[in-house]
């Protein structure tokens, strides 16, 4: 807590008055576990985007494509380590988490996960299937960014304020991102051999990060909220997101 907290306070009701935590030496264990558990989902998510879109750099159809993925690609690890370096405040061994998993590594096409959790990491599911060719990567990159936008702003007013201050940092650059796959996005779209890719793309793409926002009347989200971890249910940013989803696909004819 704050130096100007009161003391008799329970930490609860402090975060529940939009209290701020601001190192580890006044963490709760409870609190901790949930606070590591989000960033361990959002560092594992960031590592295997950029190792997805790795994959992708060579599919590009030229070189401005080219910089936007290697962009993308450079920029989500590095928000993976900005997070992770909050997690080394915690005791996370930041020398090997980098390689502690297969990033790269997708399921089948066809796999259904739903929202559940796959694997030894913390990645959201969407992370676990594969990008096949540039269409694809060009719509799960704007789909996902939209995702990205929602929950980011829900994260930029977490309670622990070193985390709040670095989600807010990266969210221009994941708003870029985003923006690069509208730019790539309007060019496939200005074709009606691009507009049947990129529709079968969204078809693919688009219940699947819908699936990233977790169960609806979730039970961890009261535990989040109690300790100011988070602040609108799942149901309310997945109705943002599909929003933001119909208003970037409707103008190109892909909604």
């Amino acid at each position: 807590m704050s130096d100007a907290t009161d003391a008799t306070m329970p930490i609860e009701d402090y975060l529940a008055q939009g209290g701020q935590l601001t190192s580890p030496g006044n963490v709760p264990p409870r609190y901790r576990g949930e606070l590591l558990r989000l960033m361990a989902s959002f560092v594992d998510s960031e590592l295997a985007a950029s190792a997805g879109f790795a994959d992708t750099i060579n599919d590009a159809p030229g070189i401005t494509a080219r910089i936007a993925a290697c962009r993308i690609t450079l920029e989500k690890a590095d928000h993976a380590g900005r997070v992770l370096d909050l997690m080394g405040d915690f005791g996370a061994d930041e020398g090997r988490y980098a390689t502690q998993a297969p990033w790269a590594d997708r399921l089948p096409r066809d796999a259904a996960l739903g929202q559940a959790r796959h694997g030894s990491d913390m990645r959201l599911a969407v992370f676990h299937y594969p990008i096949e060719g540039w269409v694809d990567a060009v719509v799960m990159n704007v789909l996902q960014g939209l995702a990205a936008a929602v929950t980011l702003d829900e994260l930029s007013r977490v309670s622990y304020a070193p985390l709040a201050d670095v989600f807010r940092a990266i969210a221009p650059r994941e708003k870029r991102h985003t923006d690069l796959g509208v730019t790539g996005l309007t060019d496939l779209a200005a074709t009606e051999e691009g507009r049947a890719a990129a529709r079968a793309s969204v078809a693919y793409w688009r219940p699947r990060v819908a699936d990233s926002f977790g169960a609806m009347n979730s039970a961890r989200f009261e535990t989040q909220k109690r300790f100011g971890l988070r602040h609108r249910p799942n149901e309310a940013l997945l109705a943002d997101w599909t929003a933001s989803v119909r208003a970037t696909l409707a103008p190109l004819g892909l909604d």
